[in-house]
């Protein structure tokens, strides 16, 4: 007789990929639950939105949830998703950095709080429709007389999903060894394409459904206004100055710029096209230059987390600075310290800090930091 399959929490967030990741897991014989989190206050103008965990995916999660008789429940993480995300992204927005609030939500929500929901209804294991994989190495490193993973002789190994375009392991680089142990991705042998047609044999209402690359608490992805209306980030003005300190014009506050950022400068008359370059927080300034000054050749990065032992010797893997960057070629020095120096083979455009910055060898995630 096949021995008892675990019980597994599915985080269905209303999308094809949590449909058919729930679906899978029914199929392989695992008893599944449905897990939804609502996350944004009653006052949020974007809770009327057809975003994640907004009225609307909660309706599609609960009916998808229906149609593959499993039970399914609606937690409330406003709080958390209040005081960890949102607060978050506002605070980095401040600093004169660009937040990455989906990194944050897989740490402390989805893998967070919502992870120990799902231990507290006998689940072993939560999975979710990312598009990663894990899997298990039998020789824990040692760091600093630690072992790096579950404390049994395994160390569990994040690892880029089988469809390279799809990947998201960038935004789950964070989550902790204990995380890892727990977590399940159906979806990481699948293309989106195959994941789509899982779900129209299946007959799941989901499968058309698009899927939104906006911030799913910012309204019409207009940061700017929600942290003006919402987050009560006031304007403030400043000056906008080329790196020799020349006056340029003024802005309205710091928060209203990212790196690289061309459109909204407003400074009419130049002889070439400008782009931010810096943002100073403690000068309340912006400033300018031109493409070529965007180009770094290396960057510090803080508060990482490496799957892998942390020692002072350089090692060479591969960056990506931010999401949709194909990776590049690094050395990354003084890994067993505070802010490692990440030193690039080629010089590249607009390292914004505030993004995470995700080191791989081959499909494997050897940890991550945040672009100082």
């Amino acid at each position: 007789m096949d021995a008892r399959k675990p019980r597994v929490c599915v985080g269905m967030s209303g999308g094809v990929d949590s449909s058919v990741a729930a679906c899978l897991l029914k199929q392989q014989g695992y008893e599944v639950i449905g897990l939804t989190f609502r996350g944004w206050p009653q006052d949020c103008r974007a809770i009327e939105e057809d975003k994640c965990c907004g009225p609307q995916a909660v309706a599609d999660a609960r009916m998808v949830a229906h149609s593959l008789a499993i039970p399914h429940y609606v937690i409330d993480e406003t709080d958390t998703f209040q005081r960890e995300v949102m607060d978050y992204f506002a605070a980095e927005y401040r600093r004169g950095r660009t937040p990455n609030p989906c990194v944050i939500c897989n740490e402390k929500v989805k893998f967070g709080s919502l992870l120990r929901k799902a231990l507290a209804l006998g689940a072993e294991r939560i999975a979710t429709g990312h598009y990663a994989r894990v899997t298990q190495a039998n020789a824990p490193h040692v760091e600093r007389g630690k072992h790096i993973g579950n404390g049994n002789g395994t160390r569990y190994e994040l690892r880029q999903s089988r469809d390279s375009k799809k990947d998201q392991t960038y935004f789950l680089f964070s989550l902790s060894q204990e995380q890892l142990a727990r977590s399940m991705f159906p979806l990481g042998d699948l293309t989106k394409e195959q994941t789509r047609a899982i779900a129209r044999e299946l007959g799941l209402k989901t499968h058309g459904k698009e899927e939104s690359q906006e911030v799913c608490f910012v309204p019409g992805n207009d940061y700017r206004r929600f942290l003006r209306e919402t987050a009560g980030v006031a304007d403030l003005r400043g000056d906008i100055v080329t790196r020799d300190g020349r006056v340029l014009g003024h802005h309205h506050g710091i928060h209203n710029f990212t790196i690289g950022q061309r459109e909204g400068l407003n400074l009419g008359g130049q002889p070439r096209p400008l782009y931010v370059t810096e943002l100073d927080p403690s000068a309340n300034r912006v400033t300018v230059g031109p493409a070529e000054e965007l180009y770094r050749s290396e960057f510090e990065v803080s508060h990482c987390l490496w799957h892998i032992a942390a020692t002072a010797e350089p090692m060479d893997l591969t960056v990506k600075p931010r999401y949709q960057h194909p990776g590049c070629r690094a050395v990354v020095e003084g890994r067993s310290g505070e802010r490692p120096c990440v030193k690039l083979e080629e010089p590249q455009r607009a390292i914004t800090p505030g993004q995470a910055a995700v080191f791989y060898q081959d499909d494997l995630v050897v940890g991550g930091g945040w672009i100082a």
